[in-house]
C-alpha cells in the first residue's frame, strides 16, 4: 500500500486536476470528536484510481476549499457514510453529488457482519489492522501505524464497490440500494443537531423535582463552559451519572452533595462543582427554561388497526426471511405502527423500493378482512 500524506498548499495545489479528472473517489474522515470540544476533521482519506493521499486539514495555511468544489462534484464511495457526510456539512457546507456506500450495499445483500473490516475479510480474506479507532487524530506528527490504519479505510472500496454491485444487480435489489444511498445524501445535508437551551436536561433529568433541576442546570452548565475552556468533550470532564448523583443529592437534602464524586475529580474540579451546586439551590425553578412540549399522545390503535398492523408486520416479516435482510430496513416497529393507522399513506412514508415490497399486502389493496371474508 503506497500513500501521501498532504500537508502543503503545493502539494494539494498539484493534485486538484487529477482529482477532478478522476472518474470517482473514494473518501473516508478521522476526526477528534473523542479529544476536543469541538468535532473537527483531522484527516481525509481519498482515493482515485491506484493513488492515495492523506490531506491534513489542521495543516497551517491550507485552503480546502478548491478541494472540497472538486469532491462535491464526483461520485464517492464511501462506507457507513451516515457521520462523515454530516461532519462534512457541518464544517463546510458540503453535500456529495452521488454515493455508492459499502455497508448499505451489506445490508440490503443480507450480509451478517457489515463493518468494514469485516466486509474485506469476507470479500478478500485480508485482516485489516485494528486499533485505532479511538485515537487522538487531532495529534501532530501523527505516527505512521495512524496513517497506515487511516488509509487502509479507502484501499479496498473501489474492489468492495464492484463485487457488492454485482450482487446486488443480481438479486434486483441495485435501485433499492440507490435509493437509499440518496436518503443518505439528502440526510447528510442536516449535519448535527447543536445544542439549545434545553440541552442540559440529560437522560434521567425528567425524574429530578425542581430543587434537583436547578442544581443540574448549574451543574450542566459549569461543565459545559469548562469542557470549552479546556478543550475536551464533556464525558472527560466529568459524566452525566456524576452530574445526576449530585443534583439527587442536594433535592434530598444530603449534607455533602459531591460524596459520591471520585477524588481525583474533586481535585480537579471540586471548587467549580461546589459553586455550580449553590447557584442551583439560589436559582428559582421557574426561571428555568421551559421543557419542549411532548408530542401529542396518539390513542392507541383500534381493533382494526390492531389486526392490519399484524397482518403487516406478519407479511413484512414473512417478506424479509425471504430475501434474507433485516425486516427493520422494509419497515421498522413504528413505521408499521403508522401504516397500520394510515395504510393510504403507504407511498408517503416509505421510500419507492419498500413500498413496492409492502403494496401486495391485502392491507393496502383492500378493506381489512376482505381478503378473509372471500
Amino acid at each position: 500500500m503506497n500513500y501521501r500524506l498532504i500537508s502543503k498548499q503545493a502539494e494539494l495545489d498539484s493534485l486538484l486536476p487529477e482529482i477532478e479528472n478522476a472518474s470517482e473517489i473514494a473518501l473516508d474522515t478521522e476526526a477528534d470528536n473523542m479529544y476536543h470540544y469541538h468535532n473537527r476533521v483531522c484527516l481525509l482519506q481519498i482515493r482515485w484510481g491506484k493513488t492515495i493521499v492523506l490531506v491534513d486539514t489542521l495543516a497551517d495555511g491550507i485552503d480546502l476549499d478548491p478541494l472540497f468544489a472538486i469532491l462535491g462534484n464526483q461520485p464517492l464511495v464511501m462506507h457507513g457514510s451516515d457521520f462523515d457526510l454530516r461532519l462534512l456539512s457541518g464544517w463546510r457546507g458540503f453535500t456529495a453529488d452521488s454515493l455508492f456506500d459499502t455497508m448499505l450495499a451489506a445490508q440490503l445483500l443480507g450480509l451478517e457482519k457489515i463493518g468494514l473490516g469485516s466486509l474485506v475479510e469476507h470479500y478478500f480474506d485480508v485482516d485489516l489492522p485494528k486499533g485505532h479507532q479511538k485515537s487522538d487524530w487531532s495529534q501532530r506528527p501523527l505516527p505512521e501505524k495512524m496513517l497506515d490504519y487511516a488509509a487502509q479505510d479507502v484501499v479496498y472500496l473501489f474492489e468492495l464497490r464492484d463485487q457488492m454491485a454485482d450482487e446486488l444487480e443480481k438479486l434486483g435489489r441495485t435501485e433499492w440500494h440507490r435509493q437509499r444511498c440518496e436518503l443518505q445524501v439528502e440526510a447528510g445535508t442536516t449535519g448535527f443537531a447543536g445544542r439549545d437551551e434545553n440541552s442540559w436536561r440529560i437522560s434521567g433529568a425528567r425524574f429530578l423535582k425542581p430543587l434537583g433541576l436547578a442544581t443540574l442546570y448549574e451543574l450542566w452548565h459549569w461543565r459545559d463552559a469548562t469542557a470549552e475552556r479546556i478543550d475536551r468533550p464533556h464525558f472527560k470532564v466529568i459524566n452525566d451519572r456524576f452530574l445526576l448523583e449530585i443534583a439527587k443529592a442536594v433535592e434530598t437534602g444530603k449534607k455533602d452533595p459531591l460524596a459520591s464524586v471520585p477524588s481525583a475529580l474533586l481535585r480537579r474540579h471540586g471548587k467549580g462543582m461546589a459553586q455550580a451546586v449553590e447557584r442551583g439551590r439560589a436559582r428559582d425553578p421557574e426561571t428555568l427554561p421551559q421543557p419542549p412540549a411532548a408530542p401529542r399522545r396518539q390513542a392507541p390503535l383500534a381493533p382494526e388497526e390492531l389486526e392490519r398492523q399484524e397482518e403487516i408486520k406478519n407479511f413484512r416479516d414473512k417478506l424479509a426471511a425471504d430475501l434474507k435482510i433485516d425486516a427493520s430496513l422494509i419497515a421498522n416497529r413504528s413505521t408499521v405502527a403508522t401504516l397500520a393507522r394510515e395504510p393510504e399513506q403507504l407511498d408517503e412514508i416509505l421510500q419507492p423500493w419498500q413500498a413496492d415490497l409492502l403494496r401486495p399486502c391485502s392491507s393496502f389493496s383492500a378493506p381489512l378482512g376482505a381478503a378473509r371474508d372471500r
